[in-house]
């Protein structure tokens, strides 16, 4: 189930993670074939600005797939209404002050970024400084924006996710041929452009959190100092790595102006705004890997945690590869798409070929690291964040320029990354006391977490001539394990009850594949069970508080029986999947 979960969540994780991306890759195709390489090297030298926004946006949305996934979890509502609540004061808050920030210091953030002071013949600046204001009036919604993805995933409103990103594509392309043909707004038209499709993505999110069935809702009275802290500390790895790419970007300009000129930068800015899309695909990778490593973490499911592993690495590898392959054969034509200046076409189409050849190696390490993230692996993730985005990177980039010039600037992602990776494995080595190429060795579970290997029961239930062999079967685990004939039964049972209702209610109520997935683990305190199933949202807590009173109907009686067997039930839908745990 978790292989599949995987993958249906793949898809929209990618899109979301190109909301962003895809609005900066429209305008720069439509800055370089309209406005010319000075307006290109504007945009390039705006781009770290949007980057800033971009990592505090990005800061509140891996603190909510951490703290927000793990109160899911545990099936914490209330924890996750304050999680929710914080997170949308946070964004507020951050976004207002940007905002005025950017407004009121306009000029000296321009001529910091590298565009020179005002003059009459400096019309670099001048374009650097339009671009960025008709950014910033779009910073809220766009930081909106990424804060909504985290919580449609959470509760599988993947189909509305698809659909924002969709209608700000097509809204930016719009907007950007409306400004270029019709206003003629330059670079202050072309950031309008995009504030607007970041609003027309924010308001198509944020008419789900206005229904009725919405899993999250805005109370003010549960924000604390506590659940503040919490989202930004689980955050802050994510931060890190953002802060990294800004300081990343803004050196390597500094870098490529003294080796080649304008022309460098412009090239530059044409493979970042490509390269951010192909990076999409290894965020969505990722980002599907932090928030289920931060689930499973907070159940204690260490089999689950290491699937998690697996999946990534085959599907870095797999999608990444792909992309890496069609970019290299079709660098040409996509450069093609940015600039007409042909000195800057040959730069661009180099450095294309060779930023490509750092995709595969670049999803290991942000998957890596975002995994690490959701197992409380903190300061391992800030590392691996600050020497995949800026340390061995810049390094590289400064060391191989001296020889290659801008071709070493070229060299320098692939060199980073690899010698990231290298830094990640000889840890992992290190921390197992074993070489071994391993998702087991790369999960990075330690010995005591959980409860033991030999302690834990897991099966799966896919069709109804199973229930009774699992039932069967847990029994007799349970028996093993040193529980009296009568708790043992009892959790068959249970297992049998509730097997039997989910597949009577839902196993065919539709086309698609059901499974539903048998835990048991025994703990100090007691047996605890966990079943969770991929069918229709149905809450079996709830149900049974509306009819409890319904005395002498045989309809409830499975779900009355399974209720008055246990001393604490808890139900959650965590990324539409029904999760029960019962503690016998």
């Amino acid at each position: 189930m978790i292989k599949k979960l995987f993958r249906q969540m793949l898809l929209t994780q990618i899109l979301s993670s190109m909301t962003v991306m895809v609005c900066m890759l429209i305008d720069s195709i439509m800055i370089g074939r309209f406005l010319g390489v000075e307006s290109m090297t504007a945009y390039g030298l705006a781009a770290p600005i949007l980057l800033v926004f971009a990592a505090f946006g990005n800061l509140i949305s891996a603190g909510v797939q951490v703290v927000c996934g793990k109160f899911m979890g545990i099936g914490d509502r209330k924890g996750t209404n304050a999680c929710f609540s914080a997170s949308v004061m946070l964004a507020l808050i951050i976004s207002g002050i940007g905002v005025a920030l950017i407004l009121i210091f306009t000029g000296p953030i321009c001529t910091m970024l590298g565009a020179g002071e005002p003059s009459p013949h400096n019309h670099v600046f001048y374009l650097t400084r339009d671009y960025l204001r008709g950014f910033i009036i779009g910073a809220p919604a766009f930081m909106a924006a990424q804060i909504m993805v985290p919580y449609m995933q959470l509760s599988g409103n993947r189909l509305r996710l698809v659909i924002a990103v969709a209608m700000m594509t097509v809204g930016d392309i719009i907007f950007d041929i409306v400004n270029v043909l019709v206003f003629r707004g330059g670079t202050l038209g072309m950031g309008l452009a995009s504030s607007l499709s970041y609003y027309i993505a924010f308001i198509i999110g944020l008419a789900y959190f206005f229904k009725k069935k919405c899993l999250f809702r805005f109370r003010p009275k549960l924000i604390s100092k506590k659940i503040i802290k919490q989202l930004i500390f689980a955050g802050i790895p994510t931060l890190v790595n953002q802060l990294s790419l800004v300081l990343l970007t803004f050196l390597l300009n500094k870098i490529l102006l003294s080796v080649g000129g304008n022309l460098a930068v412009a090239a530059y800015s044409v493979i970042s705004s490509a390269g951010n899309i192909c990076y999409s695909f290894s965020s969505g990778i990722a980002s599907v890997a932090l928030m289920l490593s931060s689930i499973f973490y907070s159940d204690e499911d260490k089999n689950a945690l290491r699937t998690v592993v697996k999946t990534m690495i085959y599907f870095s590898a797999v999608i990444c590869g792909v992309v890496t392959l069609v970019v290299l054969i079709a660098a040409r034509p996509l450069v093609g798409l940015f600039l007409e200046n042909r000195a800057a076409e040959h730069l661009a189409v180099v450095g294309m070929r060779w930023f490509v050849l750092s995709l595969v190696p670049c999803a290991f390490n942000t998957c890596f690291k975002n995994y690490y993230q959701g197992i409380d692996r903190i300061k391992l993730t800030q590392v691996i964040s600050v020497l995949q985005n800026f340390v061995l990177p810049t390094l590289a980039a400064f060391i191989l320029s001296r020889f290659l010039r801008i071709n070493g600037v070229w060299l320098g992602f692939l060199t980073g990354e690899v010698l990231t990776l290298v830094f990640i494995t000889i840890f992992v080595f290190r921390e197992n006391k074993t070489v071994a190429f391993t998702a087991e060795n790369y999960s990075l579970i330690p010995e005591d977490f959980g409860v033991l290997d030999e302690d834990c029961f897991e099966r799966t239930i896919a069709d109804p001539e199973d229930v009774t062999r699992v039932s069967e079967a847990a029994s007799r685990f349970c028996t093993s394990r040193g529980l009296d004939s009568r708790l043992s039964k009892m959790i068959a049972l249970c297992i049998e009850e509730m097997a039997k209702n989910t597949i009577q209610h839902s196993f065919h109520k539709d086309e698609k594949e059901h499974n539903i997935d048998i835990r048991i683990l025994i703990k100090e305190d007691g047996p605890v069970l966990r079943i969770r199933d991929n069918c229709v949202n149905f809450d079996p807590v709830k149900y049974f508080e509306i009819h409890k009173e319904e005395e002498g109907r045989e309809d409830h009686i499975g779900i009355r029986m399974v209720m008055g067997m246990v001393k604490k039930v808890n139900y959650v839908n965590t990324l539409g999947l029904n999760n029960l745990t019962l503690t016998i």
